[in-house]
């Protein structure tokens, strides 16, 4: 008797561990998904679940204070080794290993917003730029873009071809950091010579992750014909809320009164700018700049 009763609670205690885990419901090992991919999981064990994690190719990019996953996960084009794990309140750990093919997720169009009142239709004609991100031959500088073209250096990059954050599956990722205060970088790409044009487009999406650490955020389009050099410069002034004009003759940075919302981190915003060059040679009458509209 007395054995039958150890047998039973040997039992009770194999049957009670089986139910401790993780179980992934999606997506399926060894299928291919396209990028973002959806992960639906759940954790158990004879102890509170207090959190879970994926991990991609040993790289956490994913975590919950929760007994349950269900979020969907920006992955690069190629074959992943995905670890679902979880812990439970007495730190014992609990893991779900799968492997996955993953593809780029289908260019987004970019909408084509609607000209601002005033200013022309872009003819069929137009000379059109796009995808400047993804172009090669960028240049950059960081003193350069300080007061009096002599600021100070900061620490600064740019990657091009990431997969994620993107819009369409390849965003340039610009960085700036160091330890001095107020610095700046500024990234530029020539495009070629257009002399006629007068009406310019300025049209982008952008993604910030600290926009607390931002002064501000400088947009521009520079005309040169081989004898003027017309300069459309703006920035948000983050610190001061409102849009910023670049003075040309009239001097540098002008105040426009028109409000800047900081934007947002972790989202995309929409940012179309529309110039247009009234005159050949440059005066304070002959640059027109309509308000911006940054969604």
């Amino acid at each position: 008797m007395k054995n039958a009763i150890r047998l039973l609670i040997v039992t009770f205690g194999l049957a009670s561990a089986a139910f401790a885990g993780v179980t992934v419901s999606a997506p399926t090992a060894g299928t291919t998904q396209a990028s973002p991919v959806h992960f639906v999981a759940a954790a158990t064990s004879t102890s509170p679940i207090t959190a879970m994690r994926i991990y991609v190719d040993n790289v956490s990019v994913y975590s919950t204070a929760a007994a349950k996953i269900d979020a969907s996960i920006a992955m690069s084009a190629a074959k992943h080794n995905v670890v679902v794990q979880a812990w439970d309140s007495k730190g014992i750990v609990f893991k779900q290993a799968l492997t996955l093919a993953v593809t780029a997720p289908a260019p987004t169009p970019t909408p084509t917003p609607a000209p601002t009142p005033g200013l022309p239709v872009p003819p069929s004609t137009a000379f059109t730029y796009t995808n400047i991100d993804q172009m090669t031959g960028w240049l950059s500088c960081t003193t350069c873009a300080g007061a009096g073209g002599n600021g100070p250096s900061a620490t600064f990059s740019m990657v091009a071809n990431q997969a994620s954050p993107s819009m369409d599956g390849k965003s340039a990722k610009f960085s700036i950091g160091g330890t001095t205060p107020y610095s700046d970088a500024l990234w530029w790409k020539q495009l070629g010579a257009v002399n006629t044009a007068t009406n310019l487009k300025y049209d982008l999406y952008f993604y910030l992750t600290n926009p607390t650490a931002i002064q501000a955020l400088e947009f521009d389009s520079n005309q040169a014909d081989g004898k003027h050099h017309f300069i459309f410069g703006t920035q948000c002034s983050v610190g001061h809320k409102e849009w910023d004009v670049w003075g040309n003759a009239s001097g540098p940075w002008q105040n426009t009164g028109v409000a800047c919302v900081p934007p947002a981190a972790f989202t995309w915003h929409h940012l179309t700018w529309e110039f247009k060059r009234t005159a050949t040679t440059l005066t304070s009458s002959a640059l027109r700049m309509t308000v911006p509209r940054i969604t």
